[in-house]
């Protein structure tokens, strides 16, 4: 029996072949959508689960009054929180930007390289987390002045010989240290923590290493720049735990910021537990569930298109099946032959599906930017529940064909009175509805997130960031004559023809700031007023004029206020917001007054006009402009286009002076527009979901108009007999979908514009949304549906009404 209903559905498949084919298209594109999403899902949620104790590990966070979290605490709380609290078992301390610096092998002439994408960390590092060591001891990590090395950059610096023993040179701001390579490490793709380079914290323990970086110091209490881990023992509640060491910061710390601590839980770091969850994460829940509604959206479509398509074409059989439930055929054989067809479908679907995830794979891993693969998350209970979500789908649709036909009367599936039904009449409409109301809604949200990005990226800034390019200051050769190049360095650029400005700043619109402060009031400051927070940029005297950055009151640095040291400095600028967060009336009673900032007293000299120092997903933050010459950064405004010859004659004079130093450049405004790759990366992905969804829908409307032509066709061969012109025929036959079109672009239209006004609300400053994208994307949907019937509807219109009329 089992053979018999296999070979009936594979011969109703072929002799269907257009329906068939359609319907496995459909599907495969639906499958191959949803399995592409699937891993990326699975890949966000896993992130970070391969740490064996991640359920003990908590994050140490700082949160101020208004409720802002973020992670860099004082090296000092976590030895006074280890030594008092016994509800913590163990610690671990890393950071990633102040070992920032340029490594090279030790001893040889070989290329330096500037690595930014490493960092300091405990000695307990590799015992602490679950990077696997593959060569080396983990233990010996714990010792001063070594470096454990990532398998990548093994073979950056040494190929294929083994590391472990060699010493590595690092110069950055703690000046030439030499390092002994311990181990190589790995990291997962599904780790938070990917530094490339981990140094030994306990070097920056003596002194001697800090080279007069007083704030490094591991004890100190005032300097937030590292993260802090804790294990907690079993049954400890972390939110009582919380108490605990904010009691602790309030006795021992000095500033009264009304800062407390927090603990947040590792297996959250990456993805909130909830979008009510305010900690500061490294991924965007919200994306991950729109991703999984997009994905299951599309399977939606598929599925619609199948239960269209299935019922129509079944109805043709309408009288097999009467003349099968005449001979004594039960109900149930029915359903399972025509289960049977459907999972031969979905079967070939799904083989299709597979074969498009491995040819669109590639293309998918570059805008994700993740290596994805189905193997890599074929474990995860994300990638389980989807399968078991396919194949019950799968199941569904099949068996809601069978179901639907075989309840029928012999007499009334014999006699033809099924394809009459309005029941089903009704379906097909209403799905068709639901999937151009998706597609339309998707194709929607596409134009208006591209709408935000080009919004985003012209909008006037208050800088000019055009034909600057930036250059990394040196790091290596900061001896006795390091001053003397440097001068001569800048002299250089001054020269250069194609040199209009250039500026050396600690700080780059783009790029962050140097650090984010408290304490700052003014005569006229209320209470409370010293706990708000102000961003610090370091510029020197040209900065302003570099950027294009205009004075709202007061005046510019002098190149000898930024020639003094850090602590012998007694001015400032800030911009309009940090006189607005001050209390000041205007700008110019900003410029009549001294400020304090702890025990210090700091003249505003002047008032820089706002300006969007960051991406424009937040707002311009209050800052603080300190003058030094700093080596971070080194803008210089070109004017000329010929940027090849300008670059290499910057690399000549930055390679005779700083020798040793890798060349390394950026144009500013390309890298202001890195802030947008996450806005980028997600138009992209919905810029796919939605051409792939309309395609499925056109799919599945394509196949809806061939069986309306055939089930018309003596109709319409009568209608060309008695005159009806091939504009009259075609109109027939568009007219009912292009209705059902209609009717889904006005439901997507308050569904796509309430949320894209949810999503834009991220943003600070957005784009407003038009009705006109609305009209023309409905437009454009409607003309791409007319295109998809008019094929079926000209073709029948232009048929010979002679062979139409013996058709039948």
């Amino acid at each position: 029996m089992f053979f018999l209903h296999f070979k009936a559905s594979l011969r109703n498949i072929h002799r269907n072949r257009l329906y068939s084919f359609i319907n496995i298209v459909g599907l495969a594109m639906g499958i191959a959508a949803f399995l592409l999403l699937l891993e990326y899902i699975s890949f966000e949620k896993s992130v970070n689960g391969f740490h064996k104790d991640i359920a003990k590990i908590y994050r140490l966070l700082n949160e101020d009054v208004k409720g802002v979290t973020w992670a860099q605490i004082e090296p000092g709380w976590a030895t006074r929180a280890a030594d008092k609290f016994p509800e913590i078992s163990d610690y671990c301390r890393f950071e990633n930007g102040i070992a920032q610096g340029v490594v090279k092998i030790a001893g040889t002439n070989n290329d330096a390289f500037r690595e930014q994408n490493i960092g300091y960390a405990e000695g307990n590092f590799f015992s602490f987390f679950s990077f696997p060591v593959i060569a080396g001891e983990p233990d010996a990590f714990k010792k001063a002045n070594t470096v454990f090395i990532s398998k990548a950059s093994a073979t950056k610096y040494f190929g294929t010989k083994d590391p472990v023993g060699k010493q590595l040179e690092l110069n950055n701001q703690f000046g030439r240290t030499m390092f002994t390579i311990g181990g190589v490490y790995t990291f997962p793709e599904n780790s938070d923590i990917r530094n490339d380079m981990v140094f030994s914290l306990e070097t920056l323990r003596n002194p001697a290493n800090l080279n007069q970086n007083d704030w490094a110091d591991l004890n100190n209490i005032s300097s937030q720049y590292i993260y802090t881990f804790f294990k907690l023992n079993e049954g400890v509640d972390y939110k009582k735990f919380e108490k605990k060491l904010t009691a602790l910061r309030n006795e021992l710390g000095k500033e009264n910021d009304g800062v407390v601590f927090r603990l947040q839980p590792m297996q959250y770091i990456h993805l909130p537990q909830s979008f009510s969850d305010t900690y500061h994460t490294t991924g965007n829940l919200k994306y991950v569930y729109i991703l999984g509604i997009i994905a299951l959206l599309i399977l939606a479509i598929a599925w619609f298109n199948y239960i269209n398509l299935s019922t129509a074409n079944s109805l043709k059989r309408a009288g097999e099946v009467g003349v099968r439930k005449v001979i004594g055929a039960t109900r149930g054989s029915l359903i399972l032959q025509f289960l049977g067809e459907s999972i031969i479908v979905n079967f070939l679907a799904l083989v299709l599906g597979f074969v498009m995830v491995y040819l669109l794979q590639p293309m998918f891993n570059d805008i994700v930017g993740v290596n994805l693969s189905l193997s890599a998350v074929i474990t995860s209970p994300v990638w389980l529940m989807g399968i078991l979500l396919l194949v019950t789908g799968s199941l569904i649709t099949g068996a809601f064909t069978g179901y639907s036909l075989s309840a029928f009367k012999p007499v009334d599936t014999i006699k033809g009175k099924i394809i009459k039904s309005s029941a089903g009449i009704h379906l097909r409409k209403g799905l068709v509805v639901a999937q151009f109301a998706i597609s339309f809604s998707l194709i929607l949200a596409t134009v208006l997130i591209f709408q935000q990005l080009k919004y985003m990226r012209n909008k006037n800034l208050g800088v000019n960031t055009e034909q600057v390019l930036v250059l990394r200051g040196p790091e290596v050769g900061k001896d006795s004559t390091y001053k003397n190049r440097r001068s001569a360095f800048m002299n250089a650029i001054a020269a250069q023809n194609f040199v209009k400005q250039y500026s050396v700043s600690g700080s780059i619109p783009g790029s962050g700031y140097n650090f984010m402060t408290a304490g700052f009031t003014q005569p006229g400051s209320k209470s409370g007023d010293e706990l708000k927070s102000y961003a610090f940029a370091i510029i020197d005297e040209n900065y302003l004029g570099t950027y294009q950055i205009p004075l709202k009151a007061g005046r510019n640095f002098t190149a000898a206020e930024c020639a003094v040291e850090w602590n012998d400095n007694s001015k400032v600028l800030l911009n309009e917001k940090a006189v607005q967060s001050l209390g000041f009336a205007n700008a110019e009673e900003a410029v009549r007054t001294r400020i304090q900032w702890d025990e210090r007293q700091l003249e505003v000299i002047g008032v820089v006009n706002e300006y969007h120092h960051a991406g424009l997903q937040r707002s311009i933050d209050p800052m603080i402009f300190y003058p030094q010459h700093n080596n971070g950064y080194i803008s210089v405004r070109l004017s000329t286009s010929d940027l090849q010859a300008s670059t290499q004659q910057l690399e000549k004079l930055f390679k005779s002076n700083f020798p040793g130093n890798p060349y390394e450049y950026f144009f500013a405004d390309d890298n202001f527009n890195k802030q947008y790759l996450s806005e980028q990366q997600y138009s992209w992905l919905f810029s796919i979901a939605s051409i792939w969804a309309i395609v499925i829908a056109c799919l599945g409307l394509f196949g809806l108009t061939t069986f309306t032509v055939e089930s018309r066709t003596r109709e319409l061969g009568i209608r060309k007999v008695l005159g009806a012109t091939v504009f009259h025929i075609t109109h027939l036959i568009s007219v009912d979908f292009l209705k059902l079109v209609g009717i889904a672009a006005i439901i997507a239209f308050p569904v796509a514009w309430y949320g894209m006004h949810a999503w834009l609300e991220g943003f600070a400053y957005r784009t407003p949304i038009h009705l006109w994208v609305f009209l023309v994307v409905s437009l454009v949907g409607i003309g791409i549906a007319l295109l998809t019937i008019s094929f079926q509807a000209i073709k029948a219109a232009i048929a010979n009404p002679v062979k139409s009329l013996r058709s039948e």
